[in-house]
């Protein structure tokens, strides 16, 4: 693959995402107690890197040693952690093995201390607050159990969860899985089309809902949107609904709809979780692609949990009794890693339910102080958005508490990660970069407590992961950007895409022989640091030099009058495609000529004249999706004036117009 830029190699070595320096160093103290420095001495590692070696040499060994770490609970055992198959797209784990993800997320807390401890915090945009320890918790998932039963719902059945993040989203999501079902988890923004085209592409048979949520300050109608999507939805029977607003005039359907409040509390607090094999699916996640229907990956009670735990045990060192919020929807993967990791692991979990910046841009930062949050997760995106309000807003707080702030969602400028860095963690805690995916179930790359870091980047593949970055020809590459792959096996892999196995295989296995391609484009520079610049089908390509967005984005946003910005390559007579930008700033008085000619001078300087850009406009905001993920594709169709595709994903559609109106 060729260089982002026409600037030599001595030259790229002082562009980002190269030329960065380290800023954190690890405590040699604080690394002897750390959950990775535990499992590297019961193992006899005296490094990480040989601890990852050995991790993707011999993953049968190291899946095991984990599954044994974490405490994986069995019915009955397995007989191989890993059995490698004629194809490396479908290996075989914990194979003859039973257990349900729910015995060892809550029934084995039961007769320990963790019984009592914090497994569970809710707020609401109104202020109210719920806090449920891990025996309070459990109550509630066996009477949700009891009532599913009571209804229909069997082991097997494919259930969907379109909810707010409540307590009873929680309580559902591991209700769920005790029975036995398939999780079907929805973005509880979507719109009837996109819960349709899920629901029946799965052939989900019921649903459980809300009559409806707050943003804002203003109530949201759920059950209406979900009424609308049930016309065309002929497979679903059964529909709980939670009164989480009370809202009058809830649309009914009596032969289908049942009241949560009328069945759930009245049910027996004892239930028997099912005994399900290691392999039964636990949960169908969607996920949107540029184009044609959403794929759905699949994964198991020994799969995206497992790995889930593994990554915040020993990437994050998340410890029994600490407390995890990371910002995210159920019906986006964060959301059930969430669940499933934090539980696993005895520690706790917050939930939101509203805008992170309402009724002003201090309610995160309340809400990791008030909930004493170990482990904050967000996106650069949303960072970028309150960054213009100040760190004043932080004064009032110590974040004494907390210990590493992660991130995920989009790649970081340097800009705003320093921001974080130096305002939010004294420059004294680490961030935790996190990239992976739904169908990794969890990260591919994070940051870690045992490694320095360098702004906007990842230690390196969190332990079990055999990453790489190659050229077009499937060749290593350091110090250049390329593909991210994966060589070899790891738990949390999607066991495929619902009845779809020849996609799965298209998106990632057909590229490069037994190779998983990734989609995203990184590198790694000479200290072994490792990048991510966005995704590789975002590629602008402008005169047979390839360009991540990531590196333009960082170029605009480290000047202090933008907020935020997207690039994306537009079709060119001459060079194929050309470099276009779209610019939210600070000050509207800015939206001037002399401003977007600065602006491309900026790109130019630092990228060379091939790659100036052809136009750059400014807008009042960027299409994202609910965890704040800029959508450019739908950037480049509004440019292009083409058809948007599915726009499912799409948190606030009032975007699109401002694409539309940039000058």
């Amino acid at each position: 693959m060729s260089e982002l830029t026409d600037k030599d190699k001595a030259g790229k070595k002082d562009s980002f995402p190269f030329g960065q320096k380290i800023v954190w160093t690890p405590d040699p103290v604080d690394l002897q107690e750390t959950n990775l420095m535990r499992f590297m001495v019961r193992h006899g590692f005296d490094s990480l890197s040989r601890l990852h070696a050995k991790s993707i040499e011999d993953p049968e060994w190291f899946w095991d040693a984990v599954l044994k770490d974490l405490d994986i609970q069995f019915y009955r055992p397995y007989q191989a952690a890993l059995e490698r198959t004629t194809d490396p797209a479908f290996p075989k784990w914990c194979v003859g093995g039973q257990m349900n993800i729910i015995h060892n997320c809550l029934d084995k807390w039961l007769t320990t201390k963790t019984a009592n401890e914090t497994a569970f915090r809710w707020e609401g945009e109104d202020g109210a607050t719920v806090v449920l320890s891990y025996a309070e918790l459990n109550d509630r998932v066996c009477r949700c159990a009891n009532a599913l039963l009571s209804i229909g719902i069997q082991k097997g059945d494919v259930v969907g969860l379109f909810m707010p993040m409540t307590p009873e989203l929680a309580t559902a999501f591991l209700a769920i899985c005790k029975i036995g079902g398939i999780l079907l988890p929805l973005f509880s923004g979507y719109g009837p089309q996109a819960i349709s085209n899920r629901l029946n592409d799965a052939g989900a048979v019921a649903v459980l809902t809300a009559d409806g949520f707050l943003r804002r300050g203003k109530p949201v109608p759920m059950k209406a949107v979900l009424n609308a999507a049930l016309e065309d939805s002929p497979s679903v029977t059964n529909v709980l609904v939670c009164r989480h607003l009370d809202l009058p005039n809830t649309p009914w359907k009596e032969d289908r709809d049942v009241w949560w409040d009328e069945i759930v509390p009245d049910q027996s607090s004892v239930a028997e979780t099912a005994e399900t094999s290691a392999e039964d699916v636990v949960m169908i996640i969607y996920t949107s692609g540029t184009t044609g229907r959403p794929k759905g990956a699949v994964h198991t009670h020994c799969g995206f949990p497992v790995k889930a735990a593994q990554d915040m045990a020993h990437a994050m060192d998340l410890r029994s009794g600490e407390m995890m919020y990371w910002m995210s929807d159920m019906g986006w993967m964060m959301g059930p890693w969430l669940v499933f990791g934090t539980l696993l692991c005895g520690a706790g979990m917050l939930f939101y339910d509203g805008a992170p910046d309402y009724p002003d841009a201090g309610r995160l930062w309340r809400l990791v102080e008030n909930h004493r949050v170990t482990h904050l997760g967000i996106s650069p995106a949303l960072i970028r958005s309150l960054m213009p309000h100040g760190s004043g807003l932080l004064d009032e707080f110590t974040f004494d508490h907390l210990r590493a702030v992660g991130s995920t969602g989009s790649p970081w400028d340097p800009e705003s990660w320093k921001w974080v860095f130096e305002h939010v963690l004294n420059s004294e805690k680490p961030i935790l970069n996190y990239s992976g995916g739904t169908e990794i179930s969890g990260g591919i790359l994070s940051g870690n407590m045992f490694s320095p870091m360098k702004p906007c980047a990842f230690s390196g593949p969190v332990p079990g992961m055999a990453a790489d970055v190659v050229n077009e020809s499937g060749q290593s590459v350091r110090m250049e950007v390329g593909e991210l792959v994966i060589r070899g096996p790891w738990i949390g892999m999607t066991r495929g895409f619902w009845n779809d196995s020849e996609r799965y295989l298209d998106t990632y296995w057909r590229r490069f022989e037994g190779v998983w391609v990734h989609g995203d484009f990184a590198a790694i520079d000479d200290d072994g640091f490792w990048y991510i610049l966005g995704r590789s089908d975002d590629t602008i390509k402008i005169a047979g030099k390839r360009l991540g967005p990531a590196e333009v984005e960082s170029i605009l946003n480290g000047h202090p009058d933008v907020t935020e910005s997207a690039a994306i390559g537009i079709p060119h007579a001459i060079k194929g495609e050309t470099l276009a930008v779209y610019c939210v700033v600070k000050d509207p008085s800015k939206m001037t000529d002399e401003f977007r000619s600065e602006l491309i001078r900026l790109v130019v300087h630092e990228l060379g004249k091939p790659l100036k850009p052809e136009f750059l406009g400014f807008t009042t905001a960027l299409p994202k999706t609910r965890n704040a993920k800029v959508i450019r594709r739908l950037i480049k169709a509004v440019h292009l004036n083409k058809d948007l595709g599915d726009v499912s994903s799409l948190e606030n559609p009032s975007t699109l117009e401002a694409i539309r109106n940039a000058s």
